[in-house]
């Protein structure tokens, strides 16, 4: 007699936020999974919808609460979690009928509120899930988070209130991860933390033994050994420590991507000073610098707060002229926005808007101007691209110097042939602001093969 599997309750996920909030919902996902729960695309097929909210700009925080309206609109049975999670107040006041809040990466707490709203029934048959986990990215690319929180207290951040200080991971236990990860198809391991340079402090670098040797727990040691398990390897969120000079070898060995996600946020000594961070910016000059030297193409990407309260036009001219000399690859920048709780809200001289959107336009000009340089210089070579999307037109990509959504594409012709996930060579044609165009290397080689034997 056949066995009639009982039907598991069905969970929606809606994530908001940073790439460590997506890791946060693949978590909660692979432990509802694991435990029995289905996944459901859309709000109709849910039996109850998780948000994971975003808190770190009051703008973000109002996209969070519209994101938890919509759900509750369309589904009703709705339980929110993220950084907003530590407003409970403002979310229960605005929707009084959300089952549950917690906070940022509370997974065991998210976890038991579904369990109690939506509870599953008795079934060995359910639990079942990939060793890799779930994931909400493409199977290609996978984020690694190596540890929560920061012990930095940036005068216009909120994130130690929201996630606490630095939490590192055991380096095996990460190293673990990736290795099946990259055993279930991922080519591309993307390393993020509230502050990676910092991994390991808390726990003073413990070293643990992996596949028979002692690893470190030391953002040096990981790259090293995350880099030998034959992934592409891309850090962010970099602070320019001292450290951070002994992993450029380790780019020009091929074993990290020649790429750096360093949060600069400006060079105006004065204006770091009111942003409570290190004002050593000749330094991180001449750093760069040497790390060109040592690793060529290497490619820094940072981003920059225009604005800031107290910033003076001689401090922004000092940004734009040290932007020029820097001729970062890519560049982000944002207005400054005050966020409830940070301690920047109460410096005087706080910049007029439309002085704020001046400065940002000619800041994003230079950049852009500074990008279609660089990338220009690219025309001709061959460049290794790991393939996104393809159709019948053709594929997109990103080279090295490219993170998923952040930075720019590589568009190609004569490529419908290729796969997801494939790295190829690429021969470089073309070049905008932001994106390169190009054609596989083999089709450039078919051509080529074409043309002899016409002549022949």
């Amino acid at each position: 007699m056949a066995t009639i599997l009982p039907s598991p309750p069905r969970v929606g996920m809606v994530s908001l936020g940073c790439p460590k909030n997506l890791v946060d919902s693949e978590r909660i996902l692979t432990k509802l999974r694991s435990d029995g729960y289905a996944m459901s695309p859309d709000y109709a097929g849910a039996d109850i919808v998780l948000v994971n909210t975003c808190g770190f700009l009051d703008s973000a925080k109002e996209e969070s609460l519209e994101a938890i309206g919509e759900a509750i609109a369309e589904n009703g049975r709705v339980i929110v979690t993220g950084c907003m999670g530590k407003d409970a107040e403002t979310i229960r006041a605005r929707f009084p009928n959300v089952l549950a809040v917690t906070g940022a990466h509370q997974y065991e707490e998210v976890v038991g509120a579904v369990h109690e709203a939506a509870p599953m029934p008795p079934s060995a048959f359910l639990n079942l899930v990939p060793d890799s986990g779930l994931k909400l990215t493409p199977r290609h690319y996978s984020y690694l988070k190596i540890s929560e929180g920061c012990n930095h207290r940036c005068s216009f951040c909120i994130i130690p209130s929201l996630r606490g200080d630095l939490v590192s991971r055991r380096p095996d236990a990460i190293l673990r991860e990736a290795e099946k990860l990259i055993e279930s198809g991922t080519r591309e391991l993307l390393v993020i933390s509230q502050d990676t340079s910092a991994y390991g402090v808390d726990i003073k670098h413990q070293p643990r033994t992996w596949h028979g040797q002692e690893v470190r727990a030391h953002m040096t040691d990981l790259s090293r050994e995350l880099g030998k398990l034959g992934a592409w390897v891309r850090l962010h969120y970099v602070y320019p420590y001292p450290h951070v000079d002994h992993v450029i070898p380790l780019m020009a060995e091929g074993l990290v991507l020649p790429y750096l996600d360093i949060p600069f946020q400006h060079a105006s000594r004065n204006v770091l000073k009111l942003m409570k961070r290190p004002a050593n910016e000749t330094k991180v000059l001449e750093r760069i610098r040497n790390w060109r030297t040592i690793a060529p193409d290497i490619a820094i990407r940072s981003t920059f707060v225009v604005g800031f309260p107290g910033e003076t036009e001689d401090d922004f001219r000092y940004l734009m002229d040290w932007l020029e000399e820097a001729r970062l690859d890519r560049v982000g920048a944002f207005r400054f926005e005050p966020v409830e709780g940070a301690a920047a809200n109460l410096l005087p001289d706080h910049v007029p808007e439309e002085i704020k959107e001046e400065r940002y336009a000619r800041l994003m000009e230079l950049t852009a101007r500074i990008s279609a340089e660089k990338l220009h210089a690219k025309i001709g070579r061959t460049l290794d691209v790991i393939i996104d999307a393809v159709d019948e037109d053709g594929a997109t990509g990103r080279s090295k110097a490219d993170a998923p959504e952040i930075d720019g594409e590589v568009h190609l012709r004569d490529a419908g042939h290729l796969k997801q996930g494939e790295i190829v060579s690429v021969e470089i044609e073309d070049a905008d602001e932001h994106d390169l165009y190009g054609v596989p290397a083999r089709s450039v080689m078919q051509k080529v093969g074409t043309m002899l034997g016409e002549m022949l």
